[in-house]
C-alpha cells in the first residue's frame, strides 16, 4: 500500500471509537532493515481534551503511529507510563497545534510538547526500542505491549 493510500486510510480512521482488530495490536513489521530510515520524525502533543494527556506519535511506514499517554512522559530512567495505542494518524497531523472545536472528536487545545528525530533500535513482537533526539525526550526509551492496546513507555538509558 502506497503512502497516499495509508494516509487516506489513517484519516478515515481518525475519530472512530473502536478501531478494527489488528489496528491497535502489535506494530506490524517494517519493510527494510532496522535503522534503514535514520532521522525519522516524532512528536508529542500535549492534548487538553476531556482529560489532559500526551499523544506520542512516531512517523512509521507512511503514517503516524500513535499512543495516548495519560501522564506527562518522564525523562527520568525507569519511570513507567501507561501508553494506550490509538488509531494511526496522517503524518501531516504531526505538525498540528491549535484548538479542536467543541463537538468534534478530541475537542480541546493541542500543543507540541516535544518533537525531533528518533531511531528505531530494536523491534520485536510487542516491543519497540527507540532512541529519541528531541528537546525533552532524549535517549533510549522502550514501548512494551502488556495487553491489547495497553503499552508501557519508559526511559531505559541515556
Amino acid at each position: 500500500m502506497g503512502a497516499r493510500a495509508k494516509t487516506a486510510r489513517a484519516r478515515s480512521r481518525q475519530g472512530e471509537a473502536d478501531a478494527p482488530e489488528g489496528l491497535c495490536g502489535p506494530v506490524p513489521e517494517a519493510s527494510g532493515p532496522l535503522g534503514s530510515r535514520p532521522g525519522t520524525r516524532f512528536v508529542v502533543h500535549r492534548h487538553a481534551a476531556s482529560h489532559l494527556h500526551w499523544d506520542l506519535r512516531l512517523e512509521m511506514e507512511g503514517v503516524a503511529r500513535s499512543w495516548a499517554v495519560p501522564k506527562e512522559p518522564s525523562g527520568e530512567r525507569g519511570v513507567r507510563r501507561l501508553a494506550i495505542m490509538q488509531p494511526d494518524h496522517a503524518v501531516e497531523y504531526m505538525e498540528f497545534e491549535g484548538i479542536i472545536p467543541e463537538g468534534e472528536y478530541g475537542a480541546g487545545k493541542v500543543e507540541i510538547w516535544d518533537k525531533g528525530r528518533y531511531a528505531l533500535e530494536d523491534r520485536g513482537k510487542g516491543k519497540l526500542l527507540v532512541s529519541f533526539e528531541g528537546r525533552r525526550l532524549r535517549g533510549r526509551y522502550l514501548l512494551l505491549n502488556t495487553a491489547g492496546k495497553q503499552w508501557l513507555f519508559f526511559k531505559t538509558g541515556e
